[in-house]
């Protein structure tokens, strides 16, 4: 069917792509919902008829909502909601009178697996966990502490729920809050990128995070334990660097599939100066042996050009918010970093 229009990517199997000189289409397809972008209304119209061909559709006009994120247009702004999904959330465990906390999370030690008595029941907090995990999506400010709560659900404790409630207290005090997206060059491509060293306390294996920005707009974001423990800081960090000079590769193919390439060198920085300078270093050192593979994927992207690895003060490590919980004020500062705010106000008739 697809075939008529053009041809999915090599990096994403549910976008659709259709060039002819001039025409550029970009299809995204999920089940039986379709998003459609086009160059001009022209080849909008005309690619809309040909897939009528094929199967009943109706035309719902300008994205307004997609599987249960709603979109809103304001002054070239887009806001991107799941205020519902929230609230719905909040209304599942009672919460809705509930006094709202500043952070999701406070800075004391982070859970572990034998930290209280179990929580009577699992499967009720199973489904919490899970519908968190959706709320990320809008959310990334809360991504550290959803993925916390969610290593727990094979053995959830009482102390684990009150993690999770603490979660929705925050929610529920930043329902009117949105992800935003500018206008803006997608010239450049710039990461930021933490590893907290053996942070998790049953196993002392580090939680890696890291956010990446496609010009002004957030664009990639992840808070993950690694599967493997690191034996120092330096080695913890570095293995996190390849993880987001991997996604960044994996996100310039799909630009250049797109016809939007990245001209310019992938930015990462981080706040360990060992590891920028490991980075061009071409000499092996016996602490590096155990992370050869990702020295040299990473040495080999920054000898073509293709990466460059850069200090930034710890002040300004916007990656710290997916390893580790931080005092309010530099929290709501790296939230605002991250384009999670409240919409402007908007007057009647608007």
């Amino acid at each position: 069917m697809f075939h008529l229009l053009g041809s999915h990517t090599a990096d994403d199997n549910s976008l659709f792509i259709y060039r002819r000189g001039a025409f550029l289409a970009y299809i995204i397809l999920y089940v039986d919902d379709i998003i459609l972008t086009t160059s001009s209304d022209v080849l909008r119209k005309s690619i809309m008829t040909v897939l009528s061909y094929e199967f009943a559709m109706k035309e719902l006009g300008p994205l307004s909502y997609f599987l249960g994120i709603a979109l809103t247009r304001h002054a070239c702004v887009l806001f991107f909601s799941q205020r519902k999904y929230a609230a719905e959330i909040i209304e599942r465990v009672d919460m809705s009178s509930c006094k709202s906390t500043s952070t999701p999370v406070d800075t004391k030690p982070k859970l572990g697996v034998a930290a209280s008595s179990p929580y009577e029941d699992p499967t009720h907090y199973r489904s919490l966990a899970r519908a968190l995990q959706y709320l990320t999506f809008t959310r990334p400010n809360i991504t550290y502490v959803v993925h916390q709560v969610c290593l727990f659900m094979h053995d959830p404790r009482v102390e684990h729920m009150n993690a999770l409630k603490q979660i929705i207290r925050y929610i529920q005090g930043m329902l009117d809050y949105d992800l935003h997206l500018y206008p803006s060059s997608t010239s450049t491509l710039v990461s930021y990128t933490y590893d907290d060293w053996g942070g998790f306390l049953d196993t002392r294996r580090f939680t890696s995070g890291y956010c990446m920005f496609l010009g002004n707009n957030l664009a990639s974001w992840s808070a993950k334990r690694q599967s493997t423990l690191s034996r120092s800081s330096v080695e913890a960090e570095y293995r996190g660097v390849a993880n987001v000079v991997s996604e960044s590769c994996w996100l310039c193919n799909l630009l250049l599939e797109l016809h939007c390439p990245i001209q310019k060198a992938t930015l990462v920085y981080l706040d360990n100066i060992s590891v920028v300078y490991l980075s061009g270093n071409q000499v092996q050192h016996q602490c590096t042996k155990h992370i050869e593979m990702d020295i040299h994927f990473v040495r080999e992207k920054v000898a073509r050009g293709q990466v460059r690895i850069c200090h930034v003060p710890s002040r300004y490590q916007i990656a710290y918010i997916f390893t580790k919980g931080l005092p309010s004020v530099l929290f709501e500062d790296f939230r605002d970093s991250l384009s999670v705010r409240r919409p402007p106000a908007m007057t009647a008739g608007v």
